[in-house]
C-alpha cells in the first residue's frame, strides 16, 4: 500500500469523524438518529473506490469501537455496536465497497451513474443491511422498521445528489483521477 493511499484512507476515516460533529436530529418514535455521516460513506466509496473505500471506514468503526466519541451525537465505544443502529453501522464498509466497485465499471463516468448507483445501491444497501438488524435490536416486526425508516429517504435522496455531484467533480481532479480511482481497479482485477 502507497502512502498516497494511506494518506486518503485517514483523510476521510476523519471527514467521517468530522460529519460526525453536526449533531443528529433524534425522532421521538425511532432510536436511529438522522445524520450526516451517510453522505460520508457515498463520498468515501465514490471518492476512493472499493478497497480503498472499504478500508476507510472499517478503520473509522475500529476507531468508534476503541472508544472516539465521532459517531453524531458524541457516541463511541463498543455499545453503539449493541443498539439498534448496529446495522447501519456495519454496512457503510460494505457499501462503500460495493459504490467504488460499481462506479470502477465505467469506462466514462457521467454523474447520472453516481447518483443511480448512490442511490439503488448506496442507499438501498445500508436500508437492506440496517432495517432488519434494526428491527431484531428492537424486538419489533421489520415492516414496522421499514415504515419507522421511511423518514430518512428525504434526507438521504439529498445526500446522495450532493456526494454524487461532489464524487463526479473530484473523481475529474488529478489528484484522484490518476491515483486512487485507478489504483483501486488496478488491484481488483489482479485479484479476480
Amino acid at each position: 500500500m502507497k502512502i498516497k493511499e494511506i494518506t486518503f484512507v485517514a483523510v476521510f476515516a476523519a471527514v467521517m469523524g468530522t460529519l460526525g460533529l453536526v449533531p443528529p436530529i433524534m425522532l421521538s418514535f425511532t432510536p436511529v438518529p438522522i445524520t450526516l455521516q451517510t453522505l460520508g460513506v457515498l463520498l468515501t466509496g465514490g471518492i476512493l473506490g472499493a478497497r480503498l473505500g472499504a478500508m476507510s471506514q472499517t478503520i473509522f468503526l475500529l476507531i468508534v469501537a476503541a472508544g472516539m466519541p465521532l459517531l453524531s451525537g458524541g457516541r463511541g465505544g463498543l455499545s453503539v455496536f449493541v443498539g439498534p443502529s448496529v446495522g447501519y453501522l456495519i454496512s457503510w464498509p460494505i457499501t462503500a465497497f460495493c459504490i467504488g466497485y460499481l462506479l470502477s465499471r465505467f469506462q466514462t463516468l457521467k454523474i447520472q451513474h453516481v447518483l443511480l448507483i448512490n442511490l439503488t445501491v448506496g442507499i438501498l444497501l445500508i436500508y437492506l443491511i440496517g432495517i432488519p438488524i434494526q428491527a431484531f435490536m428492537m424486538n419489533i416486526p421489520v415492516l414496522k422498521a421499514v415504515k419507522l425508516s421511511l423518514v430518512y429517504i428525504p434526507g438521504d435522496v439529498l445526500k446522495s445528489i450532493l456526494a454524487s455531484i461532489l464524487v463526479y467533480r473530484l473523481r475529474k481532479h488529478p489528484v484522484f483521477s490518476r491515483s486512487v480511482t485507478r489504483s483501486n481497479s488496478n488491484h481488483l482485477s489482479n485479484n479476480t
